[in-house]
Order: structure tokens, then C-alpha cells, then sequence
């Protein structure tokens, strides 16, 4: 097997490679095969080292952005200083994020040695009360057509890039209420990709509470505790949600959606935030 580059400029797309495949239903396999990276990630605040996350490395400085605001390290993107990437080894990746002193001295206060799979949130989670933040019940929100959702989580599968060469990657997008995909982000975890999504969008200074966040995963809790802290409106996956993640997007006021594939959905929580002429339209769309 060929040694590979595993930096975010391999190959010309973040994130992926390519090694050789061995055998192919039993075959000996003379081509090479298109495959996501899997990178540990280490994010360091104001010099000191808080979390390793294993993660695709593209888009790092927005994943950065989107996991200190959505993990209620900071409260505001002003008090995100500065972002660089530090250093890139073999080994991983190292990512500096300079944040307010205040902030700073509170993290310090809470500080858990962590260290997350791409499979779960909060690996590593010192105490419950870390694990499950109480949350401030979101006020209104925008309004939406359910048509408007679907058709935008369909129009996301054309844009994962990373997904079509591989077929291991999640990913995350945003719609407006105009029925605008905003952008569209990937990453090997849902959790990241959320995350990713969520400091571009910040970055750019669009406004969360102006449309919806899709996914193409399960609903966990800890992406409705991301979307809430982060004053989301609507959630909707095309996957299932898990009843945690249903209890707390009712009690934080979202609205959360699942199954959101093929025309149909559910939805868990908040119906009001969905127009009701579009809900009756796509009721006479399925079948009894």
C-alpha cells in the first residue's frame, strides 16, 4: 500500500486520498480508491490545549469558529480573536484560536480533557452539567414552507463533493427563508460538519435565525444543543432523531424535523415555524 499525503491540499480535494485496493469481490484490484481522511485535531485555546477531535481537515478554521461558539466557549464571534492553523504533521493538526480573556479564564474553569471520535459529541465530558447545558428557549424564528426544507436537503445531496468520491462523509447546509442554499459543509463526523457549517455562516455574518439547518444524519441531542445555542430555528435531518434530542427541541422551542427524504418528513417539535398551506399540500402528496 502507497504512503499517502494526508495534509488538506492532498490530491487537490481536502480531506481525501487514495490507496490502492488490495482485493474487489475477490479480485486482486489494480486501481486506487478514493478515501476520506480521518485526522486528529487539536484545538488549542490562548496557547493551552482543550479538545482533539478526529476530523476531516478541510475547512478547519470554520470548524474552529463553529465548535468554540457552539459549545458555549464563547458567547459572541467578538470574542473570537483570531484563528490560524498552527502546524500540520504527520501526526495531526494543531489549530490556535486566540479568544477574550474572560472567556478564556472560564474555560479554564470548566476545563475537560477530551478527546472526540467521529462518532460522538462529547467524548471526554467531565461532569453531566457539561454534558447537557441548560439552554435559553429560543424566541420565534423564522417561518418556512416544509417544500422549501425538503427541496434545499435534496439540493444539498448535489453539493458533497467529498460524498460522491468517497461515500463516508456527512454534511451539514443551511437554507434561507427565500429557499436559498447559503452553504453547504463535509466532514467524516456529523457533529463536526455542524460545525463547520456554522462558523462559515458566522463568518460571513448570516443570520442563524433566518432559515434552517439540515443535516444528513441522525438528530442527536447534541446537534439540537448546537443549533439552539446558536439560535437555529429548524432543525431537520434525514435521519432519525433519538428521544433526547426530541425532549430538549421542545423544550428549547425548536422546531425539529427527521426522516426529511423522498418528499416526506416528520416533524417532533414547534409545527407552528412551518406554513400550514404547505403542510396540507404535502399531505395530499402522501399516501394514507
Amino acid at each position: 500500500m502507497k504512503h499517502e499525503d494526508m495534509s488538506p491540499n492532498a490530491r487537490g480535494m481536502p480531506g481525501l486520498a487514495h490507496l490502492d485496493v488490495l482485493l474487489r469481490d475477490g479480485e486482486r484490484e489494480a486501481h486506487a480508491d478514493a478515501i476520506a481522511e480521518e485526522v486528529p485535531i487539536a484545538l488549542e485555546y490562548n496557547g493551552v490545549s482543550h479538545a482533539v477531535m478526529f476530523a476531516t481537515p478541510s475547512d478547519l478554521e470554520d470548524f474552529a469558529r463553529g465548535f468554540t461558539l457552539s459549545e458555549g466557549i464563547v458567547a459572541t464571534p467578538w470574542q473570537i480573536y483570531d484563528v490560524e492553523i498552527a502546524e500540520v504533521t504527520a501526526r495531526g493538526i494543531r489549530v490556535a484560536i486566540e479568544i477574550a480573556s474572560e472567556c478564556f479564564a472560564l474555560l479554564k474553569d470548566r476545563r475537560r480533557a477530551l478527546t472526540g471520535r467521529t462518532g460522538c459529541g462529547l467524548c471526554g465530558t467531565e461532569s453531566l452539567d457539561h454534558a447537557v447545558r441548560a439552554l435559553a428557549p429560543l424566541a420565534g424564528g423564522v417561518t418556512m414552507p416544509i417544500g422549501t426544507i425538503i427541496a434545499a436537503q435534496e439540493a444539498m445531496h448535489k453539493r458533497q463533493a467529498l460524498m460522491h468520491a468517497t461515500g463516508a462523509v456527512h454534511a451539514a447546509g443551511f437554507v434561507d427563508r427565500a429557499g436559498q442554499l447559503v452553504d453547504v459543509r463535509e466532514d467524516i463526523g456529523r457533529h463536526n460538519a455542524l460545525d463547520k457549517l456554522f462558523g462559515a455562516l458566522i463568518a460571513r455574518g448570516v443570520d442563524l435565525t433566518e432559515g434552517a439547518a439540515l443535516i444528513t444524519s441522525r438528530a442527536s441531542f447534541e446537534m439540537v444543543q448546537k443549533s439552539v445555542t446558536l439560535g437555529v430555528p429548524i432543525l431537520a435531518a434525514v435521519s432519525a432523531p433519538t428521544a433526547l434530542a426530541v425532549r430538549i427541541a421542545r423544550e428549547a422551542n425548536l422546531t425539529l424535523l427527521g426522516f426529511v427524504r423522498g418528499g416526506h418528513y416528520c416533524c417532533y417539535s414547534v409545527p407552528a415555524r412551518l406554513h400550514e398551506h404547505a403542510l396540507r399540500s404535502i399531505v395530499q402528496q402522501v399516501p394514507a
